[in-house]
């Protein structure tokens, strides 16, 4: 078993993937398998939430690579810039996870927010992709790069 109880520096080298959705990437306890069918558990600091690329420590010194699972999403996409950024505003306020992109969001499903997105004259379709929303106003950000601004 695959004890994991620290964030590691990022590396390209890397032991073993680790691949969680986003519910499952915001818990500071949780069993997994790695990609090698090992058993995996995490024993992390509350309140971290883990992105595709982060890198895991193991107690016996080994590396784990977090990837973000793909899930089922609802992507939103509109042409008037005005109208994005006020549904932006909208899911914003109530409280929903979102995954920003020049006039396209992703969010996990929700058919009242989806329903919402559609009265409003955007194009809402759902997909299959990994997962990753904005982490928030008080949270370092990654640029395109993966390094934190």
């Amino acid at each position: 078993m695959l004890e994991l109880t620290s964030v590691a520096n990022p590396t390209t080298s890397f032991d073993v993937t680790v691949i969680l959705d986003y519910d499952s990437r915001k818990r500071g306890r949780l069993k997994s398998l790695a990609d090698t069918g090992e058993e995996v558990r995490l024993f992390l600091e509350r309140g971290q939430i883990l992105s595709d690329g982060d890198c895991l420590l193991a107690t016996d010194g080994r590396v784990a690579i977090i990837k973000a699972a793909n899930e089922m999403l609802f992507e939103v996409r509109g042409k008037d810039p005005l109208t994005f950024a006020k549904i932006c505003y909208h899911l914003g306020n109530r409280h929903t996870p979102v995954q920003i992109e020049d006039r396209v969001l992703w969010f996990q499903l929700d058919h009242v927010l989806a329903d919402l997105c559609l009265r409003w004259g955007l194009d809402v379709t759902q997909v299959d992709a990994p997962f990753s929303p904005e982490t928030g106003a008080y949270h370092e950000q990654k640029n395109d790069q993966g390094r934190h601004d």
